[in-house]
């Protein structure tokens, strides 16, 4: 049950005779007045009690599960999704058999459903709640080459003393990039580009 009308001598005890119904918590739904509680004659001829409408607000975290879990099943990889908790980051864990075809070439195809993820999780949403998805490890395994191609090209930078520019990656591969480097006093970063073809350059410092 999403939805629910109910009555009561007042605004406010026809609310908590939803959230009742509902078993759910104020915060949790959108409350409609349709018609304010009226006393009538003497306070008893012809009084009419408050009516209201509570609706369960969607939840930003269930829409984008049921959202991926639909997109997958389409798609017809066998795979299962989980939710958890890295740190204060979000993530939609994917396992299963055929993985790779929901990876897809350096991880596109998992950062274009990561983003129709977020679309559908904060279609309806009050607040943004960011998620992110991750398959059978692939971020762990993409950060860690991403450090590694960063070192070797920095050393190159520096021994060619000239600027070394990466092909074009997402926003979050970038910041791996940026962050591996960013205690290096041999070179420094930054990205240059619009979107979809944004990059990193290293630069030698001297």
């Amino acid at each position: 049950m999403n939805k629910v009308t109910v009555s009561g001598r007042t605004v406010e005890e026809a609310v908590a005779a939803g959230l009742e119904k509902l078993e759910a918590k104020e915060h949790e739904v959108n409350v409609r007045v349709i018609e304010e509680a009226q006393k009538g004659f003497l306070g008893l001829l012809g009084s009419r009690p408050a009516v209201v409408e509570l609706e369960r607000r969607p939840d930003p975290v269930k829409e984008g599960l049921v959202f991926l879990r639909d997109v997958i099943d389409k798609m017809g990889v066998s795979a299962s999704v989980e939710q958890e908790h890295r740190g204060d980051d979000l993530y939609f864990s994917i396992t299963g058999s055929d993985i790779g075809v929901l990876i897809g070439k350096r991880g596109q195809t998992l950062d274009s459903l990561q983003y129709l993820v977020n679309l559908a999780a904060n279609k309806h949403a009050d607040e943004y709640v960011r998620i992110y998805l991750d398959a059978e490890g692939y971020r762990a395994r993409r950060k860690e080459a991403l450090e590694t191609l960063a070192d070797r090209l920095a050393q190159k930078a520096v021994r060619i003393r000239q600027e070394v520019r990466l092909e074009p990656m997402s926003a979050m591969e970038r910041k791996i990039i940026h962050t591996a480097l960013q205690n290096r006093g041999d070179v420094t970063t930054y990205s240059d580009g619009r979107e979809p073809n944004r990059r990193i350059v290293i630069a030698p410092t001297s």
